[in-house]
């Protein structure tokens, strides 16, 4: 937030302003569920003007196909996001410097999902793929690392800063919506409930590492992009894995290896904030 808009008396800000810089996890809960619900009602309208298998989409799984029917929502859900931060003066204090700076061994997430996501894209068989369908993921990609971290790292940390919560409850409250969000998969899609709880601790501890990835590099377009490569190499992947390709083993268990990564990394988190909390206290 820019010092005009902090040094503005909170009587002379608008009833909405007001009712979002209070902040605190309720409120991040409650704009969670209204953008998944209008995330919904998106996908329900673009499905009813573009229906699948057939016409403009094409077949199931094309280039189009991906585009309108996983991008298309997720980008109009963005840009109903960046409305809304637009319309509380939020844009510069999301996307600008980050108060809270990190520690060298919040790195160690970063390269373990660059390598999961480098060593997918290497282990797409490219032909098997085509060029339209993968510049379709890619930018599907970037719409859904814009729109998943702009609600979890962007605004529920902001919204938990500003009611003063601390940086462990701002990291395991993000992630928990950022998990919950996946939930909502078991009654949009076929996959089973075994599979949903899978990804619901995969999305939680992935969220502790985006978190940390905003942490450390102090701006949220560093998880935003990071975010964006992760979805469409592994879709890309699982859909036209390439034969015999000896790196394909680490995309292979990429849901445990970040499970694995982000536990370890959420001790050591815990126990750093907590000696940090201590040694200002005696400082103090």
């Amino acid at each position: 937030m820019n010092e005009t808009n902090n040094a503005m008396p909170d009587s002379s800000r608008s009833w909405w302003r007001r009712f979002w810089e209070r902040g605190d996890w309720w409120r991040a809960i409650l704009l969670a569920a209204v953008y998944y619900g209008v995330y919904q009602l998106l996908s329900l309208l673009i499905t009813a003007v573009f229906p699948s298998g057939g016409g403009i989409r094409g077949p199931k799984d094309s280039a189009m196909d991906v585009f309108i029917g996983t991008g298309l929502p997720i980008l109009l859900g963005a840009i109903v996001l960046l409305a809304f931060a637009a319309s509380l003066g939020w844009l510069r204090e999301l996307f600008g410097p980050q108060p809270v700076r990190g520690r060298g061994w919040m790195w160690i997430g970063i390269v373990v999902v660059l390598v999961i996501n480098v060593s997918a894209l290497l282990s797409v068989d490219v032909e098997s793929a085509g060029a339209a369908l993968i510049f379709s993921w890619l930018l599907t990609g970037l719409f859904v690392g814009m729109a998943e971290e702009l609600l979890t790292r962007g605004f529920a940390v902001n919204l938990m800063r500003k009611a003063g919560r601390s940086e462990i409850a701002v990291a395991l409250v993000s992630s928990a919506i950022f998990a919950a969000l996946h939930a909502g998969n078991f009654f949009t899609s076929n996959q089973g409930l075994s599979t949903t709880a899978i990804q619901v601790v995969y999305t939680f501890f992935f969220g502790i590492i985006m978190y940390l990835a905003l942490r450390l590099t102090g701006r949220l377009i560093w998880p935003i992009l990071l975010h964006a490569s992760t979805d469409p190499t592994l879709f890309l992947f699982g859909a036209h894995p390439s034969t015999g390709n000896p790196l394909s083993i680490v995309p292979s268990l990429s849901t445990y290896l970040v499970i694995v990564t982000g536990v370890v990394l959420l001790i050591v988190f815990l126990v750093s904030e907590r000696r940090g909390r201590v040694t200002a206290l005696v400082s103090g």
